[in-house]
């Protein structure tokens, strides 16, 4: 990782004379702190003892991230080990990491941490803790796994945590919401299933045995055993599975209700790390060396489809009335904003779209946070039945207005290095073209993101105060939650002007997918 805009006497510190040792698994380090977290917590009977329990293994595990980031070679930190051979099926347990996972594992581990300080649960807080931590496992299971069928099994036991958090905890509909939540992402991880059986089984052909580790996979692809028909078709399962997790339009549905009926921590955690499966998986396995050929067949649909959920998205979120529904639309938009990055198939197409994938998870973890406290401390998340609350939540008003502003693209921000170079790369492909126009339908997108936000913005903060809530009982927000949002708001910061750092780590990976 290039380092050169930080001072030598800081890059010392973490290249010279530390680093892990070796022989030790860290990898599965990442899964066993979180899982003896959650069945520790769930021991807990007191709800400040669950709390600081679940708090310590989170930032324990978040230690350990920032340590193997700094104090390692990362590319050496694969643990394989036959899992299951029987029949002639292997499962592997294989777990890696590389310039795409590990920022999506520090992701995980810091709002998982955050999650635990900002939230306070009064109802069974050891079941409610134990779910974030459960749900860690799940996520830096799918981030590390080696193996289609590890992957998998990972993807599915994130949903495990989060039904239950959305069905125990969540709004006056959550029941209705956790039953949309999984059976819309189940049946798509079921087709997706079906893409893994059939990219192991015809890879067998050459290997003489269904091995599911993706390097066995990749070298039967690399053999040719997949014809250009096959990759169009497994791609299109695999692509339907991950698109219904990003979500992307028109399988978006389930997104808004999950949100509006879930818990603070849990509409964090599942908008900011957990779409952004979806997008991983299109990366890691759609461009991976298996089926990216196949890519080319399905550009132009990625691209519709992207440019169809950038619109959607900004525009549906024009017309909620709910803080939290209109933040979970302009996570469809977004997240378009991602998929029209990947469709680019180029460097610094898949380069910024990552980036964006990052930055989402940091901005929409302060405007979920955001939305969770104004409808605590006002009684109430309606935009039309709030007004007036700058005045009487100065705190909490400062950070809205940042994150809207971030999640906007004010520059000098992260946002707006995301989606500046996805914009640039869609330019360059549309020069190509000789569709330029199309650069239209982002225009339009980022316009629409920014009227909704300031609109929202002047209603809520500064509209004419409304009789419809207690003036007197509004609370401004406390300790706790002002030094989550201000970790929060620097790294959005301090990214947005440091985007190198960022993009140090992505470019080794990036470069290696269209070669």
């Amino acid at each position: 990782m290039s380092t050169s805009w930080i001072p030598t006497w800081f890059t010392d510190i973490f290249t010279t004379g530390f680093t892990l040792p070796e022989g030790i698994p860290w990898l599965s380090l990442l899964l066993v702190l979180p899982l003896i977290g959650a069945v520790a917590t769930i021991l807990m009977r007191k709800g400040k003892g669950a709390k600081y329990c679940a708090a310590a293994f989170s930032l324990v595990t978040m230690i350990l991230g920032l340590a193997i980031f700094f104090f390692t070679d990362m590319s050496s930190l694969n643990e394989q080990t036959v899992w299951i051979d029987v029949l002639g099926f292997k499962m592997n347990y294989a777990l890696g990491i590389d310039g795409l996972s590990i920022l999506m594992i520090e992701l995980t581990a810091l709002l998982v941490f955050l999650c635990t300080i900002f939230t306070t649960e009064k109802e069974r807080p050891n079941l409610f803790f134990a779910m974030l931590l459960a749900m860690e496992v799940g996520l830096m299971g799918v981030y590390m796994a080696q193996d289609y069928f590890l992957f998998y099994i990972f993807w599915e036991i994130t949903l495990i945590p989060m039904f239950f958090m959305i069905s125990w905890f969540g709004g006056p509909r959550r029941h209705y919401a956790s039953i949309k939540f999984l059976i819309y992402t189940h049946v798509a991880s079921l087709i997706m299933l079906i893409g893994i059986f059939a990219l192991a089984f015809q890879a067998s052909t050459v290997t003489g045995v269904v091995d599911f580790a993706f390097a066995a996979v990749n070298d039967a692809a690399l053999a040719g055993a997949f014809t250009a028909g096959f990759q169009t078709l497994v791609f299109g399962l695999m692509f339907f599975g991950f698109a219904v997790k990003m979500p992307i339009v028109p399988f978006h549905t389930w997104l808004p209700d999950a949100h509006v009926e879930a818990p603070t921590a849990g509409s964090v955690l599942l908008a900011a790390v957990m779409l952004k499966m979806g997008s991983y998986g299109i990366i890691r396995i759609c461009l991976g060396p298996a089926l990216v050929d196949a890519a080319i067949d399905w550009q132009w649909v990625m691209i519709i489809i992207a440019l169809i959920s950038i619109i959607y998205g900004a525009y549906a979120c024009i017309a909620q009335k709910d803080l939290k529904k209109m933040i979970a639309f302009s996570s469809i938009s977004h997240m378009g904003m991602v998929m029209l990055g990947i469709a680019m198939l180029s460097d610094v197409g898949l380069t910024f779209a990552i980036f964006q994938m990052f930055a989402h998870g940091l901005i929409t973890a302060v405007l979920f946070m955001v939305c969770g406290i104004a409808g605590h401390n006002a009684g109430t998340r309606e935009i039309p039945l709030l007004g007036g609350l700058a005045g009487k939540m100065p705190k909490f008003a400062g950070f809205m207005m940042f994150g809207f502003m971030a999640s906007l693209g004010l520059p000098g921000l992260v946002g707006f290095v995301a989606e500046f170079g996805i914009i640039y790369s869609f330019y360059e492909f549309l020069d190509g073209e000789n569709m330029i126009y199309l650069i239209a339908f982002c225009l339009l997108g980022l316009m629409l993101t920014a009227g909704y936000y300031i609109w929202a913005m002047q209603r809520t903060l500064f509209g004419r105060e409304t009789t419809k809530i207690d003036m007197k009982k509004v609370h401004d927000i406390n300790r706790a939650e002002v030094a989550v949002l201000t970790v929060l708001c620097f790294l959005i910061v301090f990214f947005g002007v440091m985007p190198s750092f960022i993009t140090d780590i992505i470019d080794p990976f990036v470069l290696g997918v269209f070669i």
